[in-house]
């Protein structure tokens, strides 16, 4: 039999375990990753870089150690993909495959908003978490702002996370009596993709550490040198320290592949993650998979990792001429870091016909520490 040739697209959560459990499955046939970076950064772990619980080295891994698992790693860029001819073309090699898995989730898109990319330290990004950092440990009092530019952002809990953690390090200095925290989103409740009651909940949290929250709030551009956001209706709001998360867009390989939505991220089947081509699969951040309540399922990591299982586990069955059985539930669940050690953990699911159902645990030590523990197991994990 000749050997066949699977392909993963993206090498961030999804697209890491896509790749360890088909090479596990699939002992004779091809398995290569393709990614533009060399290196791999846990993303869960910026906010602990930005409040300095972390160092940028250690959560940075060389995604060339997967190749010793039998994974072969393609550091490209992705330039197209023919789904009729089944060609990937890349800034190196081409690659012909079988199988095609997409994970190359959502691409960040500062230039979107003017004046962010000189006002704002990206905190989705490993040099702007560090940057924002050394900006909260040289700070000497003032108005720290969190803004969420654009509806449709990865990871809806970061931007609450990255408030509380502000707070946390003000305190710690004790400079936070001369300090007011403010969170801007276009959200009408905090983390409104996991639904009202947990948004409420949060909502009361923020209250109780008294960080403002500013609801349906969408920002026009941003005056770096004045430091003020100009408001969509005109106003203008101060600050002095600007932690941001910019607008988000599909990766244009996405866009322009003939698989895509309008918006450019890939509509796939809810429960198999199957596009439109055959033999060609998406998963995590760059699908859209609208959900009850007029929504779409969040892009979250923990989505992605489940999803890369299903997938996974269908081409192989596929592959070894057994009947694929495997489904994605749309169960999800979420860590939220407080500070002080402390974290709350959110567990759901996201498939009833009504909305999401979500259930915030009571905050607590015991959360922050199995945070911890599975970074360390992740980090572990793939890379050994």
């Amino acid at each position: 039999m000749a050997t066949r040739t699977i392909a993963v697209l993206g090498g961030g959560t999804g697209g890491l375990v896509a790749a360890h459990r088909l090479r596990r499955r699939l002992d004779a046939d091809r398995v290569i990753l393709v990614d533009r970076d060399a290196s791999y950064q846990f993303a869960p772990s910026f906010l602990w870089v930005m409040s300095g619980a972390r160092q940028p080295t250690q959560i940075t891994r060389d995604r060339s150690r997967i190749e010793r698992r039998g994974i072969e790693v393609l550091t490209a860029d992705v330039s197209s993909i023919d789904p009729l001819r089944r060609t990937i073309s890349t800034s190196g090699p081409d690659v012909e495959f079988d199988r095609l898995i997409v994970a190359l989730g959502a691409e960040l898109a500062p230039d979107e908003l003017p004046g962010f990319s000189d006002a704002a330290h990206n905190i989705y990004t490993l040099d702007g978490a560090t940057s924002a950092g050394q900006a909260l440990d040289s700070f000497e009092g003032g108005h720290v702002v969190v803004l969420v530019s654009r509806m449709g952002f990865k990871c809806p809990a970061a931007p609450y996370e990255a408030a509380f953690l502000a707070e946390a390090a003000l305190r710690r200095r004790g400079i936070r009596d001369r300090s007011t925290i403010d969170i801007y989103t276009p959200e009408a409740v905090p983390m409104l993709t996991a639904g009202l009651a947990l948004g409420k909940h949060l909502e009361a949290m923020l209250a109780e550490h008294d960080i403002g929250f500013h609801p349906q709030t969408t920002v026009q551009r941003i005056d770096g040198e004045s430091r003020q956001m100009v408001l969509q209706d005109g106003p203008q709001i101060g600050y002095d320290l600007l932690l941001g998360i910019p607008p988000h867009r599909a990766p244009s390989v996405a866009r322009d592949c003939g698989l895509a939505a309008e918006s450019g991220f890939i509509p796939v089947d809810k429960h198999t993650l199957a596009t439109s081509a055959e033999g060609i699969y998406a998963i995590g951040d760059v699908t859209t998979i609208p959900i009850g309540g007029d929504k779409l399922l969040p892009k979250a990591g923990v989505f992605a990792h489940a999803q890369a299982k299903v997938v996974a586990d269908r081409i192989a069955d596929d592959l070894g001429g057994v009947t694929p059985k495997a489904t994605f539930d749309g169960a999800g669940s979420c860590f939220v870091e407080l500070g002080d050690g402390i974290a709350a953990y959110a567990t759901g699911e996201f498939y009833p016909d009504d909305g999401p159902e979500v259930n915030l645990r009571r905050p607590g030590r015991r959360w922050h520490m199995t945070k911890v523990g599975f970074e360390r197991y992740w980090l572990r994990r793939w890379f050994r």
